[in-house]
């Protein structure tokens, strides 16, 4: 029986894999992959063998329409993005939105997701919270802060790492230099590192220092008439 399945891959030590992860690979006909070199070692380390087809936020459009069809035949295939769960912040809707659409059922697998850990490990209130992936790279940031200044969830952004210290002191400007914040990098990782602070303090950590790997920030919602002058 047709059916697509998300499959969520390890964000760092590659032992965070589930078994019904590897269950699911090894049992479909086909692969999705965002990067099928990077997919390919993952592949290899668990010793499984499967095509592997490339799968893209620059040719999803182009692709979806012959996936769907390779689905309709019969066809049983798994995506995976580079690291974490397909779909948030990575390739994955386009397709599901189809397969619905197209009566093919979807099964997304429970696993890795980067924001998660980072935001249980911030100790900043995790019970109410607001996943704003990404901030465009150039217009529409401010935009997005000043839209974002009293939102009194906590508040989870992706960050790269070249534009960490720019983005902290911008949330200081929109939110308060005193609003409390994190920032965990490399999660899962070796070298794994989660800062905790004001979004100042954080602003000059960072400032001092190279900054590698995906970099999640976690900000603190807005105490009404605390955090603004």
């Amino acid at each position: 029986m047709s059916k697509l399945t998300l499959v969520p891959t390890p964000v760092g030590n590659l032992g965070d894999i589930t078994l019904r992860a590897l269950e699911i690979l090894k049992d479909v006909d086909l692969v999705l992959a965002e990067d099928t070199r990077k997919t390919g070692l993952l592949l290899k380390h668990f010793q499984i063998s499967k095509p592997l087809r490339s799968h893209h936020k620059f040719n999803e459009h182009g692709t979806t329409e012959s996936l769907i069809a390779q689905l309709a035949s019969g066809v049983t295939m798994a995506m995976v993005s580079d690291a974490g769960t397909p779909g948030i912040s990575d390739p994955g809707f386009l397709l599901v939105r189809a397969c619905i659409e197209n009566g093919i059922k979807v099964e997304t697998l429970p696993g890795a997701t980067a924001f998660v850990p980072a935001l249980v490990n911030s100790g900043i209130p995790c019970d109410r919270f607001v996943f704003e992936g990404f901030l465009p790279p150039k217009k529409g940031r401010n935009k997005r802060f000043s839209l974002l200044a009293e939102e009194q969830r906590t508040m989870i952004f992706y960050e790269s790492p070249h534009r960490l210290e720019k983005s902290l002191r911008q949330m200081a400007e929109h939110f308060g230099p005193d609003r409390s914040a994190s920032v965990s990098r490399e999660i899962s990782k070796i070298h794994e590192e989660n800062a905790r602070g004001t979004l100042e303090e954080l602003a000059n950590h960072f400032s001092s220092k190279t900054v590698k790997g995906e970099i999640v920030i976690v900000v603190a919602g807005c105490e009404t008439g605390k955090d603004r002058a």
